[in-house]
């Protein structure tokens, strides 16, 4: 349970410092949107493109993964057949679905799974999946529905090629798979820049808080609830579920899904939400309360399965 703990402490502490600033107004009035604009375009891109370069890319070729993939696909499926049904919206629903199955696979994945699974490579495909096909897919969704009749067809086919957390994905998958080894000089500036990704967002995320009202009652308590609740619980019993039945799965692989499916939602979402002044809300109060969720439903996971 150590892991479990050990990776919310740190989470809470950042984000309480990110509160602290807001209080304050420490930053401006505009620190926020400062901090959520060099996470997106400058630091998250260089993080992704760092990590995925050193990547072992054939970790996402594994039934882990499929248990991941298909688990994700039914939660944020499930999320956008309510947002259109109920008309919630592109931008609303497309960040909706996303806190019901993007899993924090960073600073909290990294920790839980050395920690409580024993290997923190374990959350590796997790971390590829999502950078590699969820973020570019979601995000080009998110452009693409900002762009109204005024993009033309040429310029709708190179939208994924315009974002910067997509190009910066992308990047480091083909230096994986060419097999280049780029050189310390190169690599070291961009790491460095991306160091800075997590403890931005967390930031915001914590400077967004002051102000705010309590998380599930106001006027996105509905989206908020449905995807808390695919995430928190819908995410990991899906999970389960597949992993047993269809791939057979005990032990301690079956451990390693479940627990990563249990994992909170991604403080980077709401970087997302805010770069595209959408669903600030919705994001906040899901992560927020899926994180609180989660607490308990990885010690029991952990507790049964492990």
């Amino acid at each position: 349970m150590t892991g479990v703990l050990s990776g919310f402490v740190v989470i809470a502490v950042v984000i309480g410092v990110g509160y602290v600033l807001g209080r304050r107004g420490t930053l401006g009035a505009q620190g926020g949107e400062v901090l959520t604009r060099l996470a997106f375009t400058v630091a998250g891109p260089s993080l992704l493109f760092t990590t995925l370069a050193r990547a072992d890319l054939s970790v996402l070729f594994s039934a882990r993964l499929l248990v991941t993939a298909l688990s994700t696909a039914v939660v944020c499926g499930a999320f956008a057949a309510v947002g259109v049904a109920r008309r919630w919206g592109v931008g609303r629903t497309t960040i909706g679905a996303l806190c019901s199955g993007y899993v924090n696979s960073g600073n909290l994945g990294i920790p839980i799974a050395a920690y409580v699974l024993g290997d923190a490579s374990l959350v590796a495909p997790v971390l590829l999946f999502q950078v590699v096909l969820v973020t570019p897919v979601a995000l080009t969704i998110l452009d693409l529905s900002g762009m109204g009749e005024n993009g033309t067809v040429w310029r709708r086919l190179l939208t994924p090629l315009r974002n910067p957390i997509a190009v910066g994905s992308l990047s480091g998958v083909v230096v994986s798979a060419a097999g280049w080894r780029l050189p310390g000089p190169l690599m070291n500036p961009l790491t460095l820049i991306g160091n800075m990704s997590v403890p931005a967002a967390l930031l915001v995320f914590g400077m967004s808080l002051h102000g705010s009202s309590a998380p599930g009652r106001g006027r996105d308590r509905q989206p908020v609830l449905l995807s808390v609740a695919l995430k928190s619980l819908g995410q990991p019993l899906v999970a389960w579920a597949l992993a047993t039945v269809l791939f057979g799965l005990r032990g301690g692989p079956l451990l390693d899904v479940v627990v990563t499916s249990a994992l909170p939602a991604a403080q980077n979402l709401f970087t997302y939400a805010g770069r595209y002044r959408v669903a600030e809300s919705l994001a906040r109060e899901s992560i927020l309360l899926s994180t609180i969720v989660s607490v308990p439903v990885l010690v029991a996971a952990a507790a049964a399965l492990g």
